[in-house]
C-alpha cells in the first residue's frame, strides 16, 4: 500500500529540487530524514515538510507502520513561472523569471522494484 503528499507552487526551481529528490528516492524513511537533515540545499527543508506529510498520511489514513516505510518516488515538476520586470539601461525593461515547482512524494511499505535489497 502507498500514500502520497504534494506541495504546489513552492518558490524554488524544479531543477534544484530534483537534485535532492534523486538522493532520497528508494531510501528508507529514517535514512531519508537523516539525508534531508544534513543537506545544505535550499530544497531540503521543503522536501522534509512534504515527507512528514506523506508519513502522516500513511500512518493516519492507511494504518501503516512508519518504521517499515520507504520513499517509493520523489519528484519535483515545474510549476507556473511568475514573470517580474525590472529596469535596465536606456529605458529598457528586462524579465526576471521566478520559477515554482510542484513537489510530490510517495511512500510505501512494500519493497518492489529498484529499491529492493
Amino acid at each position: 500500500m502507498e500514500a502520497k503528499a504534494s506541495s504546489k507552487y513552492v518558490r524554488i526551481s524544479s531543477k534544484k529540487a530534483k537534485l535532492v529528490c534523486e538522493i532520497i528516492r528508494y531510501k528508507p524513511i529514517s535514512e531519508a530524514y537523516s539525508i534531508l537533515e544534513i543537506s545544505s540545499k535550499k530544497s531540503a527543508p521543503l522536501l522534509r515538510k512534504v515527507l512528514n506529510s506523506a508519513v502522516a498520511n500513511a500512518t493516519q489514513n492507511h494504518g501503516m507502520i512508519s518504521e517499515n516505510l520507504y520513499v517509493k518516488n520523489a519528484i519535483a515538476n515545474e510549476g507556473p513561472t511568475m514573470k517580474r520586470y525590472f529596469p535596465r539601461a536606456k529605458g529598457r525593461g528586462d524579465v526576471k523569471n521566478k520559477r515554482t515547482s510542484i513537489i510530490e512524494i510517495i511512500v510505501s511499505d512494500e519493497r518492489k522494484g529498484r529499491g529492493k535489497k
